[in-house]
């Protein structure tokens, strides 16, 4: 039942951002400044990745215990589509890879293999997202811009461990629908406060995705940026236990045409 009920709502999710993108789209053809692409990069730590797999017979274990904390490489690509004066279009780019080697203090069975205490076992955690966000401008001052709606997050995520030849991995796609917000803050000609989140929580599990961020728009097309992220979720069912937390400190550069 549950399984059913996230389809519909993704299935109405997507019709409404196809919907409202083409009726803004035929009703404003103003060529303007529509499109936006920014790249984010930085180092990303976790504070918190505990899995269990199967989740209903696996040994629960910390990744970040296995791993260390980090810091590991992370970055992010995002295209904005402005197809109205108050509709837009947002797709998400976001990989996320943690690797390292550290030892068990206990044996451990995940996804049908035993891995023994004490032994060196490298760990691989990948967690990639790509996210398709409808917004909706409700406010517009010379101060502030406040966006919400909907996206569409599609998650391609595997766990592996290796160790004295044993190898064992569990992967998970799918997707689920999320809540979207964004603020804008101009408290200069040139300088803003930027609040971004997408998330939602309910069923076995949840997703949140926040970010702040300074931002110094370089000329009316160029834009540079710095900021906080974090990144916090995961889900509790009989196949997959998994819950993970991760900090992103993060520059930009954005160009808008």
């Amino acid at each position: 039942m549950y399984c059913l009920r996230k389809t519909v709502i993704l299935a109405f999710a997507l019709w409404f951002m196809v919907f409202h993108a083409a009726r803004a789209l035929a009703a404003d053809q103003d060529p303007g400044k529509r499109f936006d692409i920014e790249l984010e990069a930085g180092p990303v730590w976790q504070s918190k990745n505990d899995v269990r797999i199967p989740g209903n017979s696996g040994t629960r274990y910390s990744f970040n215990d296995l791993t260390g904390s980090g810091p590991y490489a992370a970055g992010r690509l995002a295209l904005g589509w402005d197809i109205g004066e108050r509709h837009g279009l947002k797709f998400v780019v976001a990989p996320l890879r943690v690797n390292g080697s550290g030892t068990f203090d206990k044996t451990v069975s995940f996804a049908g293999s035993t891995f023994a205490a004490g032994e060196s076992t490298d760990g691989s955690y990948k967690f990639d997202t790509y996210r398709l966000a409808y917004r909706y401008l409700f406010l517009n001052t010379p101060a502030w811009r406040l966006r919400a709606g909907g996206a569409v997050l599609v998650r391609d995520a595997e766990i592996e461990l290796r160790q004295n030849g044993v190898t064992a991995s569990d992967s998970n796609v799918g997707a689920v629908p999320l809540l979207s917000f964004a603020a804008e803050w101009s408290f200069t000609d040139q300088w803003e406060v930027i609040l971004d989140f997408d998330g939602l929580a309910g069923g076995p599990g949840r997703a949140f995705d926040a970010a702040i961020k300074l931002q110094h728009d370089l000329t009316d097309r160029w834009r540079i940026g710095a900021g906080y992220r974090t990144l916090e979720g995961g889900a509790d069912n009989d196949t997959v236990y998994n819950f993970a937390w991760f900090h992103y400190a993060f520059i930009s550069m954005g160009y808008r045409f």
